[in-house]
Formats: structure tokens, sequence, C-alpha cells
């Protein structure tokens, strides 16, 4: 590691630090239904919406009817998305007639672009109405405009609406006392995104302008090379997708070479601008949160331990990276294992970010459920490759997504009291609740629903075959669509199930995921992450908001300290340690010391 690197981490966290309190403050405001600097502007917005929507704005919903309107609203929209890329079903009709025709029919699509299959249809409105953004085609060369503004990009606002909104009512659950309400779905909604992810979105967009991201609808360019080949330059209104993709934690690309085409982050200022949107919400949640309950210490206190991960999985992708591979000399050939690589491991890299750059955007990214990627993981020595699948695996509460991140870090905060409490034969509390019985088994279903679908899916990815009629599956194994062997192609499939569980997003790279199989099994797999994780914890926040507050005793553990901060970086590391570490152990950990033998694999 270097000098200039670190230095270029800490101004990074200095500034999160800086707009955490400010942006949290705003955000309590806004759902609390207070006035803001943007009230005179959006309020008369909002307002007509609610009337349009039949919105009650002053009605409240249990967890039930709050869980409920966020599945059909992400029902509908998912359908919606389906229907626009291939309506080829009654369904898509009824939901639609403005999309009656294709995409290949639609206006703004210059370059003649065709219709999507069944399956990849599927895959991709599921994966962005569930905040994932797991693409398997390159959007330059498959999506209209019209397809990319559209069907995409409203998800990308409304997913990421949908966590914030689910957060918000998971805090309540704190916040409120002796009471069945948890706020209401469709006004946290709505204030998210006209209050939150539009301007900031918009502001976003500006900004990445200014930095030469391309903003235009205008048909691909024909260029001719140096060395007279014929170069098509692709265009389209990059700027406004590539702001919410980030600042809502999708991580969709406009490009499938994604934050490390040039059109999309051509400069240093525009990576780092990049990465602070990622952040930049879940991070002020944490001050929100803490607002909310009326004790900002308890929002620091889940920012430092977010922290602690976040800063540990930085500098062991560093320092991997930095270190590159001891079985590549100076020219590319292997030789004897005491060579080292110089300069560090720069392959699947951009020269413009550097080795630092490159290793603190692949850990913000899968830290975060966005699948934004400025470098190819699956060029990352073993041990930059396992730090992006831990962080994942851990439920994303590292910051996390827009929402997503806050309500898995409290998962993790009722699992630490709860242990806190059987080590001091107490009954745990936290936030002044009691953590009983009906608490502790929500989260525990939450954190077993990732497990199992995670693992399932890769247990099954890696070893299937199908028959050559089989619609699932062309003819011969899984494993034919891998690019790598042994260890590293496990690692690909264990990835791909991650970060579509995870609703990451983030591709490791290496693996054709673009078959029937891998389509179906990963929407699935999506869909079991987003909803079967969100529904046990709405119904534990519902559960906890009945509860009295408990007041405060010489027996109370204090959940604002660094004894809770150590306690809860220690339960997520433990959780994730003994739930993944087996099939860690045979993919990258395996890998990595093979490769200190001299073994690599291609």
């Amino acid at each position: 590691m270097t000098g200039n690197g670190i230095l270029q981490i800490a101004i990074y966290f200095a500034v999160l630090v800086a707009l955490t309190k400010p942006l949290g403050a705003y955000m309590a405001k806004v759902f609390a239904g207070e006035r803001t600097w943007l009230h005179r502007v959006l309020r008369p917005l909002e307002a007509g919406i609610y009337k349009v929507c039949g919105v009650d704005e002053s009605g409240e919903q249990n967890w039930k009817q709050y869980a409920g309107a966020m599945l059909v609203f992400s029902a509908v929209g998912i359908v919606f998305t389906y229907a626009f890329l291939r309506l080829h079903s009654a369904v898509g009709i009824v939901f639609t007639y403005a999309f009656l025709r294709l995409q290949q029919w639609f206006p703004l699509n210059p370059q003649g672009f065709g219709n999507l299959g069944t399956d990849l249809s599927f895959n991709t409105a599921v994966s962005f109405g569930t905040n994932t953004n797991w693409q398997v085609y390159s959007g330059e060369t498959t999506m209209s405009y019209l397809s990319q503004m559209v069907a995409l990009a409203t998800h990308n606002f409304w997913s990421a609406a949908s966590g914030i909104a689910v957060a918000i009512a998971f805090a309540r659950g704190f916040a409120r006392h002796s009471t069945k309400t948890l706020g209401n779905f469709w006004v946290d909604f709505t204030r998210a995104t006209l209050y939150v992810l539009l301007p900031l979105s918009v502001a976003g967009a500006l900004l990445l302008c200014s930095q030469g991201v391309i903003q235009n609808l205008d048909s691909y360019v024909k260029a001719t090379t140096v060395e007279g080949v014929v170069q098509t330059i692709p265009q389209g209104p990059v700027a406004s997708q590539e702001a919410i993709k980030m600042i809502g934690t999708n991580g969709g690309g406009f490009f499938n070479a994604n934050s490390a085409h040039p059109f999309a982050n051509p400069t240093p200022f525009s990576n780092f601008l990049q990465m602070i949107f990622i952040f930049v919400i879940p991070a002020g949640l944490t001050y929100t949160f803490g607002k909310m309950v009326k004790d900002a210490r308890q929002g620091w206190a889940l920012f430092a331990a977010m922290s602690v991960l976040w800063l540990a999985g930085v500098f062991v992708v560093y320092a991997a990276e930095q270190a590159g591979n001891p079985n590549i000399a100076n020219l590319g050939v292997q030789v004897q294992a005491t060579d080292t690589q110089s300069g560090g491991n720069m392959e699947g890299k951009e020269v413009r970010y550097g080795i630092a750059n490159s290793a603190l955007f692949t850990v913000i990214t899968t830290d975060a459920s966005c699948g934004a990627v400025n470098n190819v993981h699956d060029s990352l020595t073993p041990l930059g490759g396992l730090v992006p699948l831990i962080n994942i695996e851990l439920g994303e509460v590292v910051f996390g997504g827009v929402g997503s991140g806050l309500y898995g870090i409290l998962l993790f905060a009722i699992l630490a009291v709860f242990i806190a409490g059987l080590m001091v034969g107490r009954t745990p509390e936290y936030l002044g609740k009691k953590i009983e019985q009906k608490e502790v088994k929500m989260v525990m279903l939450a954190a077993l629903v990732l497990a199992f679908t995670i693992l399932g899916f890769s247990g099954v990815g890696a070893v299937a075959r199908f028959t050559p009629k089989s619609y699932l599956n062309p003819p011969g194994a899984t494993t034919a669509n891998l690019g790598n062997n042994g260890p590293h192609g496990l690692s690909e499939v264990l990835y791909a199930y991650t970060s579509a569980v995870g609703n990451n997003g983030s591709a490791f790279g290496g693996i054709n995921a673009t078959t029937p199989y891998f389509n179906t099994t990963i929407g699935i797999a999506m869909l079991f992450g987003r909803f079967l994780m969100m529904i046990p914890l709405l119904a534990a926040a519902g559960s906890l908001a009945q509860k009295k507050q408990v007041p405060v005793s010489a027996g109370t553990f204090p959940t604002h300290g660094p004894l809770f901060v150590s306690l809860l970086v220690g339960v997520v590391i433990i959780v994730g340690a003994l739930t993944f570490f087996p099939a860690l152990s045979l993919g990258p950990i395996v890998e990595h010391f093979l490769m200190q033998a001299g073994r690599l694999w291609s």
C-alpha cells in the first residue's frame, strides 16, 4: 500500500462523515412530515399525488398492511417491466396498453434493437424490481433509450424508495411504543422519491455531466481508428441513469463495462463522486435512526460498526491487490514463486483509477447493494475476491443499500443484545424494548433465508446436469458455462447467487449466466433475497411498536458505546463466518494458498 492511496481513502471517509449528519437530519424531518427547504417546491406535487392516487396521508398501517402495500407495489412494478421488455402475455397487455408494442417498435431506439427473450425479460424485470440490477446482457447492444429510461430507470427510483420506506418503518418499531402502526407505505415511498432520491439525482447528474459523462439521445457514432478499423461509439442519456444508479444503490450499467466505461465514469473526480453517491444515503440513514429514537448516539454507534467492517475490507483488498500475484514477473510469464507482480495487480483495472481507488470502489459497491463496478472482480487476487463475497454474504449491512443497510444492521443489533442478555442472564433490551421470542424468531428467519438461498442455489448450480431436451439448460453441465476451472470456477458460481440473493447485482465475471437456467434461478434467488427478508423484519417491527418502553436501569446494557460496537461487529463476523466459511474455504481461500504454492487456474 502507498501513502497516496491511504490518503485518498482517508479523504473519502472524511467527506462521508461530514455528509452523514446533515443528510440524516434532513431525512428525519422528511419522514416525520416536518417542513424542509424543498417543501415550497415539492409539497404541492406531493399533495397532488396523494389526491390522484386516493392516498390518505394521515392514515397509518400495521405491519401486515405495510408489508402488503410494499409487495403489491413491487409485484406491479416487476410485471410492468416484464411487459415492457416482452409483451407476449395477456398480463402485460392488461397492465399497460401504452406498451402493447415491443421494444423494436418503440421510439427512442435509433439502433433498432430487437426484443428480449422470455427468460431474460423475467430476469431483468425481477432484477430491477428487487433493487438488484443484475445484468447478463450488454446494455449498449441490447436496450433502447426508452427501455433504459422507462422500463429500467424508473425501477431505480421505485425499488430504492421501497427500501428506504421499509427501513423507516423498522426504525419506527423502536421509536414508537404501545401502538400497532408503523406509518404509511405510500406516504413514505412518495416522500423518499420526491424529497430524497429525486433532488440528489438531479444534482448528481449535473455534477457527472460537468466531468464529461454524456447525456444525449443521439444515434451511435461510427468512427475510423488510426488502424483503419471502423468502431461504433455508443451514445445515450447516461448521466441521468448513472446518478440514480449510484444514489439508489442500484448499479445497473448503461454500458457493459459499467463504471469503468469512459463515457460513464471519465475522471478520478467522477469516480470519487460515484463512490460518495453509493454510501451517502445508507450512512445518512444511521443518523436518521438516531434522530427517530431521540438518541443520536445510537445512530453513530451503528455508523461506527459499519465503518470498522468497511475499513477492514478496504485495506485487505488494497493490500492483496498491491501485493499482486507472486507467480507473475514483470513480463507476465509464470516463473518461480519468489517473483512478484511489479506495481501490483493492475489486471482488469483502469489506469485512471489505480489500485487504491479500484480496491475502494470494489469494497464500497459490495458493502452496499450496488452492482456498479469500475474493475473486473474476476481479475482480483483470491483474497481481493474473497472480501466482496463476504461483504454481500453478511447481508450487505456495512452501510448496505438505501434502506436495506439500516434494517440489516438493526437485525444484527437485535442479535447482539440478545446474546449479551444470555451472557448476563437478563432479558435483552434494545432502545427500551424487550427483545423476546417473537423478535428473535423473525430476525433469525430473515438471516436464515439469505444463507439457505445462497448456499442452496450455489450448490445445485455448481453440480447440476440436464438432459439435451431440458428447457432450463443447454446440453451438458452448468459448469460448462464457467470461464475457469477449480476453486476459481466455484467462486464464479457462488458469487453469481450471492450477488443475486444479496440484491447486489455486481458480477464476478468469467461466467456465462445468459442461459435459461441461470436467468430463471437467479431471478428466483433475487425475489427470495429481497422479500423473504423484508417480511419477517416488518413483523418484528410491528411487534416492537406494540411494546411499552422499559425504563433504563443499572442492569441495562448500553448500546451506544465502544463495547456495543465491538459486540455488534463480532456478531456480524461470527454469523457470516459460521454460515459461509465452508463454501469460501473451497473457493477463494484454497485458491489463495494454491496461488502461493505456484498453482494457477485457467
